[in-house]
């Protein structure tokens, strides 16, 4: 029986990060996957959507300057975009190959075994890998469960991957449809929701059962991307739930029961549900032998370690946020946890989020939606793009930036969200910041580049120090500062 340090089961974003940071320490690694390398990070999760959503976004930009000069927009085709997005898939997964290979070929090839299969734990320290009719078992001293997730079905509707469909079948249609529902209003559902809708060629309806789409999310950001996709021709079914979903004659047919009572019956060619995913940990273990504890979310664990001490769980099979950095940082500290001393646990308040919609959303911290639910009394000041050079010479003002601070002397960064171009740029520093619990004076001293979008970062610390070039009190519709305590808001005049 071949023996290793440590076992990587997965080898999406967090496995991978896993092996990768074990062979740091000189570690025997094997790292296994049963599918394909990258997992659904690579294949048909965040690269892939992400590269429909630029394609998406490009196409609505050429659409919008050429009809500016009165030029006939050209057709969009299917089978180009869709061969581009695998192209882009390959191009990732070509290289974890050939990095993989490279290694394998150096001295520290030594240290790492990738094997193809199933792998299941048949005891605490064993695992059997089935590949076909093959079967071996291994046994290691430290084993990381890095399995991912899947998409979430709901056994009321009729998913066959074709026509109603999730996000592993989307990718496989053959031309754009005329009309299409998603189901979930969550970020994954107005993403796509942008991206169909962005590219011109498909009418978007979107059930949503509250009042407003991304429900964890401020208002400000909401009416913007809100009214982005009614524009776009997104129509929002608020307030609205789902009755029933039926395949009648190749195309979708559905209904709505709206909070008054009334129902609503609608036909679309496609059908997308977006209700989030389901950890991978279905027959992972011998039950009789390995009791890790689970929730409904995920496998808990305590700073990455399950309730079996030499037992690790990373990315989308946790309870966890499921991102791919979120994953990949897990899948490090795991491995430096095991065989090293990390200075400190591992947080999350510092984790940069981006929302891929129109226009893009990035966020780090707490926004004030959880501020409120936290009782966090705070002081927030608000940039409209309109106000910063490099969104006016973009001749793009739609967007901008917010930071949030604690309402104290101190003035601790609690969070900030940016909405607009390059909204993903300006988030590191701020990041940073909130791991180290600072406040906003080392902002307030930075020199931007200009003209820049982070500009704004620094006008928003500025006005919360009271000495902004701009002042709020002119401005009243492009700028802001408002405290709020105990849920009431006041204005900072000056």
């Amino acid at each position: 029986m071949k023996k290793y340090d440590l076992a990587v089961i997965g080898a999406g974003p967090s496995g991978y990060a896993a092996a990768m940071r074990a062979l740091d320490f000189r570690k025997k690694v094997l790292l296994i996957e049963r599918n394909r390398l990258g997992g659904a990070g690579v294949t048909n999760g965040a690269l892939s959507s992400k590269t429909w959503w630029e394609l998406s976004r490009e196409a609505a930009s050429f659409r919008k300057n050429l009809r500016r000069y009165n030029i006939q927009v050209p057709e969009i085709s299917w089978k180009e975009i869709q061969a581009e997005v695998r192209k882009a898939v390959a191009e990732r997964k070509h290289l974890l190959e050939e990095h993989m290979e490279l290694i394998r070929q150096s001295d520290t090839g030594k240290y790492l075994t990738f094997k193809e299969g199933k792998a299941r734990l048949i005891d605490d320290h064993e695992i059997e890998i089935t590949n076909g009719s093959n079967r071996e078992v291994v046994r290691a001293d430290y084993i990381i469960l890095a399995t991912g997730s899947r998409p979430r079905y709901l056994p009321e509707l009729p998913i066959d991957e074709k026509i109603v469909m999730t996000s592993d079948g989307i990718e496989n249609m053959d031309d754009f449809p005329e009309s299409m529902v998603i189901v979930g209003a969550g970020v994954i559902g107005c993403e796509y929701a942008t991206i169909f809708s962005g590219f011109g060629k498909t009418k978007v309806n979107l059930i949503d059962k509250g009042s407003r789409i991304l429900p964890f999310e401020d208002e400000d950001v909401v009416r913007v991307i809100e009214r982005n996709m009614e524009n776009n021709g997104v129509l929002i079914h608020r307030n609205s739930h789902l009755v029933r979903m039926e395949i009648k004659h190749g195309r979708v047919e559905y209904e709505l029961e709206y909070t008054d009572g009334s129902r609503e019956i609608f036909n679309v060619e496609k059908a997308l549900v977006s209700v989030g995913r389901t950890p991978n940990y279905e027959d992972l273990w011998d039950e009789t032998k390995v009791d890790i504890h689970i929730s409904k979310r995920g496998i808990e664990d305590n700073d990455t370690q399950t309730n079996i001490p030499h037992i690790f769980a990373v990315g989308d099979i946790t309870a966890d946020i499921s991102l791919v950095n979120v994953g990949e940082l897990e899948g490090r500290y795991a491995v430096e946890k095991i065989f090293g001393n990390p200075r400190r646990r591992l947080i999350y308040e510092n984790i940069s989020t981006i929302m891929f919609l129109n226009p893009e959303v990035a966020g780090v911290g707490l926004n004030e939606v959880q501020a409120r639910e936290k009782g966090i009394d705070y002081k927030v000041a608000t940039v409209d793009y309109s106000c910063i050079p490099r969104a006016i010479a973009k001749r793009n003002t739609q967007g901008f930036i917010k930071l949030l601070v604690t309402h104290d002397d101190e003035m601790k960064i609690l969070g900030m969200k940016v909405v607009g171009n390059h909204a993903s740029s300006a988030i590191q520093a701020v990041a940073l910041l909130i791991s180290m619990n600072k406040g906003i004076e080392e902002l307030a001293e930075c020199v931007h580049p200009h003209p820049s979008i982070t500009e704004g970062i620094q006008e928003c610390v500025r006005m919360l120090l009271g000495k902004s070039l701009f002042k709020p009190s002119a401005l009243t519709n492009r700028l802001s500062c408002r405290t709020c305590s105990s849920g009431v808001y006041h204005d900072v005049i000056f």
